[in-house]
C-alpha cells in the first residue's frame, strides 16, 4: 500500500484530504501538533489506513529526524501533501512582526524543508508524488491577506521549480489552489461575506473540502503520471 504524508492532517482541509486518500486505498500519515477528536474518529473509521504522528512543523531543526522516523515506521514514502498552514489576516501596516514571521515560517519555510527531506527518501524509487496546497489569493491577492497571499505565491514558484528539478527522477510536483472553502480557516467570515464570495463565483457557490481532496487524490494517482509543474484551481469559478 502506498504511503502518503499529509501535513496539517488533523482537521479541516487536511483531514478531508486524509479521509479521501484512505478511501482511495492509500496509507495516510496525518501530521499535526496534536491529534483531534475528528482525526481519531476518522482513524477508527478508516480501519488502519490513517495514522497520526505528532510534529511541530515550525520546529525546522527537527524535520530531518522526523522524516527519518516516518521512513522507519512506514517504509518507502510515495506521496507528500504540504497542506499545513496558518491564515494570518490583518492590514500589513498594523500586522505584528511576530505574526508575519510565523506565517512565513509555517507556510513557506516549513514545507520547503520538510519536502527536502522527504525528497531524499523518495529518490530511491521512481513515480513518487508531491502536492502543495496553495490558494487563489496567491495570484489574485486579497485585502487584509498580504502576508498570507505572499506565502501562497511563493509555493507556486516552489512547485514549478521543484517539478523541473525532480522530473528526471520521475517525481511529479503539483499544486492545488482552492478558493474560499468552508473550513476552520474561513469561519471568521460572516454569512453575508460568504454569500458575496459565492455570488462572485461562476457556479454561485463555494467549493467544499471534498472538492479539493478529489483534486489531490487525482494528482497522486497513476492517471496523473504526466502532469507536473501545474497549479489546479478549485474555486467554483471564482477566478473565471
Amino acid at each position: 500500500m502506498r504511503t502518503v504524508i499529509v501535513s496539517g492532517g488533523s482537521r479541516g482541509l487536511g483531514l478531508g484530504i486524509a479521509k479521501a486518500l484512505a478511501a482511495a486505498d492509500y496509507q495516510v500519515v496525518a501530521v499535526a501538533r496534536r491529534e483531534s477528536e475528528a482525526l481519531a474518529e476518522a482513524m477508527r473509521a478508516a480501519e488502519g489506513k490513517i495514522h497520526f504522528r505528532a510534529c511541530d512543523l515550525g520546529d525546522i531543526a527537527n524535520l530531518s529526524q522526523f522524516v527519518r522516523m516516518l521512513r522507519a515506521d512506514f517504509g518507502p514514502l510515495y506521496g507528500l501533501v504540504n497542506n499545513a498552514g496558518i491564515g494570518t489576516s490583518g492590514v500589513l501596516a498594523t500586522l505584528g512582526d511576530a505574526a508575519i514571521e510565523a506565517v512565513v515560517r509555517i507556510n513557506v519555510l516549513s514545507p520547503i524543508v520538510l519536502t527536502k527531506y522527504v525528497v531524499r527518501a523518495m529518490m530511491a524509487t521512481s513515480g513518487s508524488r508531491i502536492v502543495n496546497i496553495g490558494s487563489i489569493v496567491g495570484t489574485t491577492g486579497y485585502s487584509g491577506l498580504a502576508a498570507y497571499s505572499a506565502t501562497k505565491a511563493a509555493m507556486t514558484g516552489f512547485t514549478r521549480s521543484l517539478a523541473r528539478e525532480l522530473g528526471p527522477l520521475g517525481i511529479t510536483v503539483n499544486a492545488v489552489a482552492p478558493g474560499f472553502v468552508a473550513t476552520d480557516m474561513t469561519e471568521e467570515l460572516n454569512a453575508g461575506h460568504r454569500e458575496r464570495i459565492a455570488k462572485r463565483s461562476a457556479l454561485r457557490r463555494m467549493p467544499e473540502p471534498e472538492d479539493v481532496a478529489a483534486a489531490v487524490v487525482f494528482l497522486l494517482s497513476d492517471a496523473a503520471r504526466n502532469i507536473t509543474g501545474t497549479v489546479t484551481t478549485v474555486d467554483a469559478g471564482n477566478t473565471a
